[in-house]
């Protein structure tokens, strides 16, 4: 839980998925290779080209039931072939040339073999049929599973969420962030009339049926990250808006429940406000095709995808609170910059798997302090950073262990966010820096990455050696420390704690000019100290660092 106390509830609630046994775990078991690993042999051999989802929910039985139509390329041969879906959920059959193949079933994964050789290049479909009870979400969305909620007015809202659990929790499916299907999904939902379902992308049609139930069809022609695809069920209602966006007009759908109309219009202009801050340090909009929505949900918030689920209340802050301290956050809905920031950095730019998780949510919390400094310019967006640091724990390194579906550190929000506004400081050219963001969603949008892949991208456009900063914030559990002892009217610097090779620049106010550069190393360095008040010596707040006085002055 962070260290600043008097926001640890909301902090620790909201930002890091709560610790479990899974993740805490020294040791790693088949079943976490089966889950965490792309390049397991049920998975490496066929990517995913489309996904055709057919679902009815059932709110009086809380039980799920459908399809999912699977199309891939084989990109080699294979035998065995992957599809996750979680107990208690039934895997009913697996469909492939209109023949239900054996099953093979070890924990949530279940191993197909095609009955035939299927040859290198070409494109197949089969179709997974499932039914059962899907576990409910006992704290969503940080552990997620299904919501049965009920509004105000007692009447059922369902909803769905499995980041850090995964999608397999509530449907069929190949359950890693490093196959998306490149060519989109379908999404048919068909619940109880007269409840809405709401899901990704746009809606297509709606057809109603003779036992009072409705399909709500829902279209996604872009690449989605499976923990980005979601349902939300309820009594909506919804109205319309456009941005005049950097690649044209984008539509803006808001879907709040019938009795927040009001509410929502009063809120969610935001949304236009933070969209148009982030594409002019992102790019564009990722999903012009897809449209953007904010959907109401019983629980507080989760980036899906051109589908953004949203539950703060109708309040600015999260939850009312102010998660730097500074007062600055209580300007803007958390919940609406948050995730809206995901919509380049998780789920445009998406990390193969979840160790690197850094770069969804480094990202997203550094792009708090961004829109900030929109709405308020430089200072307040660095003063804003700043105060975040109170809730970093420093507790293990935030890349976690590869293969094994685990993630490191929930410093990855706020470390993740001074790292990265350390770094801007470190280049010094804000030009440059806006480029590099812009870069790295030109780069390997619509994709998914590796962490070390971006460390690579902003070393080379920086034109500056940043590896030895990635390893220390993101590979160690400590931030670096700059050691000073004063000499008479000579400063001596050093850096300590740090990996081999930091020698990471830093501003120190040595004179009464204000900062000067400098560039320490792990051996002593001495610097002319000419400050009137030679008290008034400061490192520059703006890098995250530790400062310690020498005890051998």
């Amino acid at each position: 839980m962070p260290r600043s106390r008097a926001r640890a509830a909301a902090v620790a609630a909201l930002l890091v998925l709560p610790p479990t046994a899974h993740a805490q775990q020294q040791t790693f078991t088949r079943a976490d290779s089966l889950q965490g690993s792309y390049t397991s042999p049920g998975r490496v051999w066929w990517d995913v080209l489309r996904y055709d989802l057919d679902v009815r929910v059932d709110p009086q039985t809380r039980t799920f039931s459908g399809s999912n139509r699977i199309a891939f390329r084989v990109l080699e041969p294979g035998r065995e072939l992957q599809i996750d879906l979680m107990e208690p959920l039934v895997m009913d059959s697996v469909v492939l040339d209109g023949a239900p193949l054996p099953v093979r079933r070890e924990g949530a994964a279940h191993f197909v073999t095609p009955a035939r050789p299927l040859r290198a290049g070409a494109v197949e479909t089969l179709t997974a049929f499932y039914h059962g009870e899907p576990r409910e979400a006992p704290m969503p969305p940080w552990d997620g599973g299904v919501t049965w909620a009920a509004d105000s007015l007692g009447r059922p809202w369902i909803a769905t969420t499995d980041q850090g659990l995964g999608a397999s929790v509530w449907w069929p499916v190949k359950d890693t962030q490093a196959d998306e299907p490149d060519q989109g999904m379908r999404i048919a939902v068909t619940v109880p009339d007269p409840l809405i379902a709401v899901a990704n992308g746009r809606l297509t049609d709606r057809s109603s049926h003779d036992d009072g139930t409705t399909t709500w069809r829902w279209s996604v022609s872009s690449p989605i990250n499976t923990y980005g695809v979601a349902l939300a069920i309820g009594h909506y209602v919804t109205y319309a808006d456009t941005l005049q966006g950097e690649a044209g007009p984008l539509s803006l759908d808001f879907w709040p429940l019938d009795y927040r109309l009001a509410d929502a219009r009063r809120q969610f202009p935001q949304a236009a406000t933070t969209l148009q801050c982030f594409e002019g340090w992102f790019g564009p909009y990722p999903w012009y095709e897809d449209g953007f929505k904010l959907v109401e949900t019983p629980y507080l918030g989760m980036e899906h995808q051109s589908a953004i689920a949203y539950g703060n209340r109708y309040g600015n802050g999260y939850l009312g609170t102010d998660l730097s301290g500074t007062g600055l956050g209580l300007q803007w809905d958390y919940i609406i910059v948050h995730e809206i920031a995901h919509e380049w950095w998780g789920n445009h730019v998406s990390t193969k798997d979840i160790a690197d998780m850094w770069v969804h949510e480094g990202f997203g919390t550094y792009a708090e302090g961004l829109y900030m400094e929109c709405i308020a310019g430089p200072e307040a967006g660095a003063t804003y950073l700043r105060g975040l640091r109170a809730n970093i724990e420093n507790d293990r390194p935030i890349i976690g262990p590869y293969g094994v579906y685990t993630e490191g550190s929930g410093d990855m929000y706020f470390k993740g966010a001074q790292m990265l506004h350390t770094i801007r400081q470190v280049l010094d050219d804000d030009a440059r820096w806006r480029e590099i963001l812009r870069g790295i969603q030109a780069t390997f949008g619509g994709g998914t990455v590796r962490g070390w892949e971006v460390e690579e991208y902003m070393t080379r456009e920086a034109g500056i050696d940043l590896g030895p900063i990635f390893d220390q914030y993101l590979r160690t559990p400590q931030p670096p420390v700059l050691e000073w002892r004063r000499k008479g009217t000579t400063l001596e610097v050093r850096w300590a704690d740090v990996v081999p090779g930091f020698d990471m620049p830093i501003a120190l106010r040595l004179s009464d000019a204000g900062f000067t550069r400098v560039r320490p190393t792990e051996r002593w360095q001495s610097a002319p100290l000419t400050l009137s008040d030679p008290s008034t010596f400061a490192v520059d707040p703006d890098w995250y660092v530790l400062v310690r006085e020498a005890a051998d002055r």
